[in-house]
């Protein structure tokens, strides 16, 4: 059985808006470099770039960077609805992360009345002399 293989190399999906060399280099781009290259980019093809990636599962994440840089209107004049919905999206501010419950443990404070436990291996700290002599017993 002989299978055939593509000799041309990948092309883009049919509805991506921008040549599959830019979709790599956006794909790519780290944060500092990502706003240069959508700089580059025209309005309306950049609303387009940024609702196509948001179809996206995979690729969601991007959709909402790339529509930071883009006009309310654009998304909107490209997406429709869902472009006023993009852009909302990709301007929320960050949700607060949820609190580590493991700090929450760590910063205990014993309530009144309870003792310290420290764990082994922790240093131990020196024996408090009472007074009087030690007596040596032997029960032999």
């Amino acid at each position: 059985m002989t299978q055939s293989h593509p000799t041309s190399g990948a092309e883009p999906e049919i509805d991506c808006p921008v040549t599959l060399e830019t979709l790599g280099a956006v794909y790519r781009a780290d944060e500092y470099d990502l706003p240069m290259i959508l700089e580059q980019i025209p309005a309306i093809k950049r609303a387009q770039l940024a609702a196509y990636l948001y179809g996206k599962s995979h690729m969601h994440q991007l959709g909402l960077k790339v529509a930071r840089a883009c006009d309310r209107e654009d998304l909107i004049r490209v997406a429709g609805e869902i472009g006023g919905v993009i852009h909302g999206q990709a301007h929320l501010k960050p949700s607060r992360p949820a609190p580590d419950p493991t700090a929450a443990l760590t910063k205990h404070k014993p309530l009144p009345g309870q003792k310290k436990v420290s764990l082994a291996g922790a240093p131990a700290k020196p024996a408090i002399s009472l007074g009087g002599s030690a007596k040596i017993r032997n029960f032999d």
